[in-house]
């Protein structure tokens, strides 16, 4: 390798002459011109040429190399750092990381090199970053969650890694058109089940906007399409709805002598989806669509939230509000720093609006997360942040092993996705806890020696189990025992992570106890009748008792549940016994054998896996009433839906909806098992469909709904349930369809029956 003298000699930067450049070196400069432009827009320390020398490293390092798009490679390390300075608004530590952060990975340049010529701060990042990015997993392991696992321990040497990696994600998402569609599945997946969460715990909540927005572009082309035409469409309507709603706010804070800005948000296309899809509902009945946004500046002073009261004030002197929708995120922040104060009240038009009032900082925050905390640090972030804590409980999981990655991963994002409620000590302190939280998620939050010897709980001085699910203001004490321990059953009902991991890691511990101490007795046995306690022959008594695993059988004699008889001797010299331990041993071995080998006691040709071809659509057929594929259990994908394809153990192609949940943990746990599919021609084929209806109860409308169905539709009824109470009935029907379009033009027809009020497809 060469010398690192050398290598500086080539990086140092140069006056440069856009005219003499070739087309890609003019793109490359201009796109770092444009970075330079934003970063000395910022209130950061002018760094200029320590930025300008990272630019310069990364540029040689990675010259030569081409995207999948044709760009330069190094069009990619400066898009990431602009994204980490203009909409992160991170400094030149930051910038810099980024603009080294695959140099590593990529290229011949080391660790020790990066800290060589920029110091330790900046190759402690890109360390990180590298570490996160490279790695060789075990077979069952999922390399996403162990790169996740990884990206998660490195947070707590320095948050910069993961709003790096954030920055990183988000301009592979916004190039993503470049790549082929198994592989957009796989990286929207990922991004869907992974990074979107991630961003909006860290409070990035555009990004993390934007993230969810580009995943769903990807993986319902058609969808996204839709509903994006309808919202430009629909503009001009919420244009007016807003004008005629701002104007006598804006004179009464006018009048006020405030500065600030008033603007309508638009709900994003992906909320709007999720909205139709948990509601089944149009887009034209979701009402929510906009909000008002008003960001002010506070007066010299005076206390930005009693500026935040006052604004509230003045607004519901002219509009009425809705008392349950207010939230006073002002007094009492999110964990992930929001701050904001939101009411609803009903507009001038008839439609209830919602307002989010904020200061430019907390719109900051808001915006950036707590990137932007950085710049308010003197005066308004304690060192003892949420963040910290939250980091704490993370690294408390990840240093508690659980052997399955997928789990792991579950856990994780049960904190990531869910609500926050607030929740009181007998002292006054107060816990915040995830929605659904129970009284022993609460009890091992205080600490897990509480946690373990939890026996119940009194909420707001009433005793409750173990399973309640606590409310925000609950004031909970704890109760505990100490011949208490965990059971396997308190999994059951604990919904944070940190509760799962300690559960988890005594219920192994104390099993593990369990087996130990069956095995000394079983040990104990053989050594009393006078026989050897060979592996051999502790199999067959695990056989005889109708266990394949000795670890089970040691488990259920300490249990009690399996007694060792005095005749050990007569079972091992049983014939038939010998005969079944034979016939196992040779069943365990063909399942652990690899499939290319064979011996002569073994004479079983081997069928080789399928090899797909992943450059071209995988085509889902069906010939002679042979299928090439499965339809997952899950989600029942018919044709006509937006599908995929995930390549099992067994070579086959299990068919899922994109939009399946269980689709989304494997596009993102074993993202290179996945195949872009599409339907073929269906005609002969019939698929099971559900529809769920709801109407009034009325004489004769169940006999029309099935005249249209079997007589009008000739579709096959496989079953019907219906209920009917106080006058409204819901109903389920499985059908036997072709394809999606079936199912479109059955529901069409049947709801222009008169009192059907709705009807939609479900799966079951």
């Amino acid at each position: 390798m060469e010398d690192i003298k050398e290598k500086q000699d080539t990086i140092n930067p140069q006056s440069v002459d856009l005219a003499a450049l070739s087309p890609d070196e003019r793109m490359i400069q201009e796109a770092f011109d444009d970075l330079l432009k934003d970063y000395l827009n910022s209130n950061h320390r002018r760094k200029v040429e320590r930025i300008t020398k990272a630019f310069h490293f990364a540029k040689q390092a990675h010259d030569g190399v081409k995207r999948r798009s044709g760009e330069p490679y190094i069009l990619h390390p400066i898009a990431v750092a602009k994204i980490v300075c203009s909409e992160m608004g991170l400094g030149s530590t930051s910038i810099c990381s980024a603009l080294l952060h695959d140099v590593v990975e990529d290229t011949e340049y080391t660790v020790e090199d990066i800290r060589n010529m920029f110091g330790d701060k900046i190759a402690q990042i890109v360390d990180g970053l590298t570490k996160i990015a490279g790695g060789i997993f075990g077979e069952k392991a999922s390399a996403q969650a162990e790169n996740f696992r990884k990206l998660l321990l490195t947070m707590s040497d320095d948050i910069r890694v993961i709003l790096i990696k954030i920055a990183d994600r988000l301009h592979n998402m916004r190039t993503l058109g470049s790549m082929l569609p198994a592989k957009q599945f796989k990286i929207a997946g990922e991004t869907l089940y992974l990074y979107a969460p991630l961003a909006h715990r860290l409070g990035l909540f555009s990004i993390k906007t934007e993230l969810e927005d580009l995943s769903f572009k990807y993986e319902h082309p058609q969808e996204y399409e839709a509903i994006t035409k309808k919202l430009e469409v629909t503009a001009p309507i919420r244009e007016r709805l807003f004008q005629h709603f701002a104007e006598p706010v804006d004179a009464k804070l006018k009048a006020m002598g405030l500065k600030y800005e008033m603007k309508a948000r638009v709900k994003s296309v992906y909320s709007i989806w999720n909205k139709m899809e948990a509601k089944k509902v149009p887009f034209e009945d979701i009402y929510d669509i906009y909000a008002v946004r008003i960001i002010f500046d506070p007066l010299p002073g005076v206390d930005e939230k009693n500026q935040c009261w006052d604004i509230y004030s003045a607004i519901t002197d002219i509009y009425r509000i809705r008392p349950d929708r207010i939230r006073d995120w002002v007094s009492r922040p999110k964990a992930n720093g929001y701050q904001a104060l939101h009411v609803t009240v009903m507009g001038p038009d008839g439609q209830w609006v919602e307002i989010q009032i904020r200061s430019r900082r907390m719109d900051d925050i808001a915006e950036k997360g707590f990137a932007a905390h950085w710049k308010y640090k003197e005066h308004h972030v304690e060192e003892d942040t949420e963040l910290d804590k939250w980091l704490q409980t993370i690294t408390e999981i990840l240093e508690n092993p659980d052997p399955n990655a997928l789990d792991f991963l579950d856990t994780i994002k049960l904190n990531l996705f869910s609500s926050e409620i607030f929740v009181f000590t007998p002292k006054g302190d107060i816990k915040t806890l995830p929605q659904g939280a129970t009284a022993l998620d609460f009890a091992y939050a205080l600490h897990s020696d509480v946690g373990n010897k939890c026996i119940g709980a009194k909420v707001n001085h009433k005793l409750v189990p173990l399973s309640h699910k606590l409310a925000s203001g609950d004031q909970v004490e704890v109760l505990t025992s100490r011949s208490q321990t965990p059971q396997p059953e308190w999994l059951n009902f604990v919904t944070t992570a940190r509760a799962r991991a300690k559960i988890s890691a005594v219920i192994r511990r104390n099993r593990n106890e369990t087996i130990k101490a069956g095995e000394a007795k079983v040990l104990e046995a053989y050594q009393n009748a006078g026989i050897e306690s060979s592996p051999q022959n502790l199999d067959r008594l695990a056989m005889y008792f109708g266990f394949n695993k000795r670890e089970e059988f040691y488990y259920s004699v300490e249990k009690g549940e399996v007694t060792i008889p005095d005749n050990i001797q007569k079972i091992l010299k049983d014939k038939d016994n010998n005969v079944l331990f034979k016939y196992v041993k040779q069943a365990l071995r063909m399942a652990t054998k690899p499939k290319s080998e064979t011996t002569d006691d073994t004479p079983v040709p081997t069928t080789p896996k399928p090899v797909y071809d992943k450059k071209k659509p995988y085509v889902l057929r069906e010939e002679a009433f042979q299928r090439n594929y499965i339809i997952a259990d899950c989600c029942k994908p018919i044709p006509g839906d937006e599908s995929l394809g995930f390549i099992n153990d067994d070579g086959n192609v299990v068919v899922h909806k994109r939009s399946c949940p269980i689709a989304m943990r494997l596009k993102s746990s074993f993202g290179e098992r996945i195949l872009n599919t599409v339907w073929s021609s269906h005609q002969t084929a019939t698929f099971e469909a559900t529809l769920e209806m709801k109407g009034i109860d009325s004489m004769g409308v169940l006999h029309e709904i099935i005249d249209v169905i079997s007589g009008e539709f000739n579709v096959y009824i496989t079953r019907f349930l219906i209920e009917a109470n106080d006058g409204m009935f819901e109903g389920r029907v499985k059908l036997k369809v072709h394809d999606v379009e079936d199912i479109q033009k059955l529901c069409i027809r049947l709801a222009k029956i008169k009192n059907l009020q709705s009807v939609t497809r479900i799966a079951d």
